[in-house]
């Protein structure tokens, strides 16, 4: 009789992986700092360009002024937000909602069009990354710079410039937090609250909350929130396909790679023009190559492109071998004007229209705005009562928000009902940008409530204002109620 067989367990080992740069990544090496290289060229100056705007625009906007107040000002205490000559309560709040859904379909726009510019040129991940790397490169120098100096013993030298690079930080980290809050709470008024330390305690968490995400964020974590955290790059692959212009490597004129004299002929040895130089690699700001095709961890900067034109021109060769183009443009050597024409593919003019649309909707929305917003609380406590003449009473508040930045006065009425009567003084004034409250007493005749004895009857007021000469009505809808 055979013995039966007896399984052998043979622990499973990683994988090594080669990135394509010569060096072996195992999936249980911890990543290592990356140093990205300084690098010029025309990208590297227009995303120079989107930091000055985006940062001016974030830095500047809080100490703009409009009507004598902020001119950007979520007032989350008095429930307004003021955007310029915007004022919104919260029953204006759809208004946000429909901005967030304009701003997701311009992303799907330019994603679908270039890929990921706004992960390259606009992302404040992206933006403050360039920001802290700036700072870190006048403190501690270039690439090479830096890895000598983390290599070295601490030192004076060394002490200085870490700390000088670390106070640098930590100051722009806590004036861009300070600057958040000063879009909740008068950035002026902040100022004072500054020199006088009298901060309330959710001022100081904020400030230091956003102050330590953005040194953190910016200054360590860098290519990790871009790689591990953030979701875009995990979806960009459902709004891309073979016709949206990427960066790529044109791996047909590039290979086979390999370094060279600058006066040798690339064909007689058998290479392409790529010289495997790895600055392509050295500038990347998440250590990716470019030139293993498009990752997931490419954020379109462009640095790329911008260091291997230059090694071309060095090399006098044609630039672009890093460039953007489409999947079908490398694959079918189209022409620069061959690939933009079918960029305009289905899923761009779709976004495009979806945005009009919706855009069209925003502004209408905006234009057609009341410029008061009423509410009608019928009084719980007594919802009806005969009166002494045999008239039925029911009382009624009317809360006006005033959105406009004018003192309005604003005058009541009611429809619904026959011999239905106002007992109260139908006027409210309410002061700019505040609530008024209104108590309403409403009265039916005697003899009209006799023949709705028991029933509930469906009024209308009617709020009337005028707002710039015009006069202006909001309607709200309640009710009536008749005893037994």
């Amino acid at each position: 009789m055979q013995k039966p067989a007896t399984s052998k367990i043979i622990p499973i080992q990683p994988i090594p992986l080669d990135t394509g740069t010569g060096s072996v990544f195992s999936l249980n090496d911890k990543p290592g700092k990356i140093y990205p290289r300084t690098v010029s060229g025309f990208f590297t100056r227009l995303r120079w360009v989107m930091v000055w705007v985006t940062q001016l625009v974030f830095y500047g906007i809080p100490w703009l002024q409009w009507n004598e107040r902020q001119a950007v000002l979520f007032d989350l205490a008095g429930s307004r937000f003021f955007i310029f000559g915007l004022v919104l309560p919260p029953q204006d709040l759809i208004y946000l909602a429909v901005l967030l859904v304009l701003a997701a379909l311009t992303l799907f726009f330019f994603t679908a069009v270039a890929g990921r510019l706004w992960c390259g040129y606009a992302c404040p991940q992206t933006v403050y990354t360039e920001i802290f790397l700036w700072l870190e490169h006048i403190t501690e120098g270039d690439r090479l710079a830096r890895m000598r100096l983390d290599a070295a013993p601490w030192r004076i030298e060394k002490i200085v410039r870490k700390s000088a690079k670390q106070a640098l930080w930590i100051g722009l980290g806590l004036f861009t937090g300070f600057t958040f809050v000063g879009y909740f709470t008068p950035i002026q008024d902040l100022v004072h609250e500054l020199l006088a330390l009298t901060f309330s305690p959710w001022e100081w968490f904020w400030v230091l909350f956003y102050g330590l995400a953005t040194y953190g964020n910016a200054g360590y974590l860098r290519e990790q929130i871009c790689k591990q955290m953030c979701p875009y790059a995990r979806i960009q692959s459902a709004l891309t396909d073979m016709d949206t212009m990427v960066i790529a490597y044109d791996a047909g004129r590039g290979e086979a790679r390999g370094s060279r004299a600058r006066t040798a002929d690339p064909k007689a040895l058998g290479l392409g023009d790529c010289i495997d130089c790895t600055l392509c690699v050295q500038v990347c700001p998440t250590g990716i190559d470019i030139r293993n095709g498009l990752q997931n961890e490419c954020i379109a900067c462009a640095a790329c492109i911008d260091v291997c034109d230059e090694v071309m021109l060095k090399m006098n060769y044609p630039t672009g071998l890093i460039r953007y183009s489409s999947g079908k443009g490398i694959a079918d050597k189209l022409t620069p004007r061959q690939m933009l024409k079918r960029v305009w593919r289905p899923r761009v003019w779709f976004y495009s229209l979806l945005f009009l649309l919706v855009a069209s909707i925003f502004v209408g929305g905006l234009s057609t705005r009341k410029g008061f917003a009423v509410d009608v609380i019928k009084d719980r406590g007594t919802m009806a009562r005969e009166l002494g003449n045999g008239d039925i009473e029911n009382i009624y508040r009317l809360k006006v928000m005033n959105t406009t930045e004018r003192t309005q006065t604003y005058t009541a009425s009611v429809q619904g009902l026959p011999g239905l009567t106002l007992a109260t003084d139908p006027e409210l004034q309410v002061a700019a940008t505040g609530i008024g409250s209104l108590t309403i007493r409403l009265t039916l005749a005697a003899d009209t409530a006799q023949a709705y004895r028991g029933k509930v009857s469906p009024i209308n007021f009617r709020v009337e204002a005028r707002n710039q000469g015009k006069l202006v009505a909001v309607e709200e809808k309640s009710t009536f109620v008749i005893p037994r």
